[in-house]
């Protein structure tokens, strides 16, 4: 943890974050140089989080009740930890995952990068990895001069894991099929929070993912499903 300056980052809106733990901005720029305070933590991991999030997405704000829930469930956990540990800081180790389930263009992947961000401003530390499934299998596909498990574990112990469009390939192969099974069951087991989104059917989801991934998957996470219109073509 190091000491993050006083910040005002153009076109990123915190207030409504702030305002939904009743907090304000002379919190979150408070100048007292101590890296262990909570508003440096959440200057800290802001600044860090924002690093994954796509400019679209900079003003992203939660809506849905069961992210705030989370995310509430996940602070608490923290600071619960942190007071078991005597730790200087509350950070995010352990803790539930959800699956945001709908069409196309329902906010999605908006309220993904908005419970991001909120978290982001709690005062705990928590470290995203963030990517869509479509460039996860990219990332990971062998490679000359790339370490391909070097690559898998960066997703697979992640603190916090964002995985965007779930179960997009149409057709699974053996390659995906595999880093989906390997990727989910390590998670599941050391019950790493993962923030998933998909826009497949549930019936057609266990198609593409296979039994023993569905299966725990509705262990550890709690399905969020939304409906709507398309929004970006509402939008346009």
């Amino acid at each position: 943890m190091q000491y993050i300056p006083p910040n005002n980052l153009r076109g990123h809106d915190l207030a409504p974050l702030l305002a939904a733990r009743d907090l304000e901005a002379d919190w979150f720029n408070t100048n007292d140089f101590d890296v262990h305070a909570t508003s440096n933590v959440a200057r800290y991991t802001y600044y860090e989080t924002s690093k994954q999030i796509p400019f679209h997405y900079r003003a992203a704000v939660p809506t849905l009740p069961q992210l705030h829930e989370w995310i509430d469930t996940l602070v608490a956990d923290a600071r619960e930890a942190q007071e078991e540990r005597g730790g200087p800081i509350a950070s995010v180790f352990h803790g539930p995952s959800l699956l945001l389930l709908g069409q196309t263009g329902v906010g999605k992947t908006h309220e993904a990068y908005g419970a991001a961000r909120a978290l982001a401003v709690s005062g705990v530390f928590a470290q995203w990895q963030v990517t869509t499934a479509a460039d996860l299998y990219a990332a990971l596909r062998p490679r000359h001069g790339i370490d391909s498990e070097a690559e898998f574990r960066k997703y697979r112990d992640a603190r916090l894991l964002l995985v965007d469009d779930l179960g997009a390939e149409r057709k699974p192969t053996e390659f995906t099929e595999e880093i989906n099974f390997r990727l989910i069951n390590h998670r599941y087991e050391h019950h790493l929070p993962t923030l998933m989104t998909s826009n497949v059917d549930p019936k057609e989801l266990v198609n593409r993912l296979g039994d023993r991934v569905i299966s725990r998957l509705a262990e550890m996470c709690q399905r969020v499903p939304m409906k709507g219109n398309d929004r970006r073509r509402n939008a346009a």
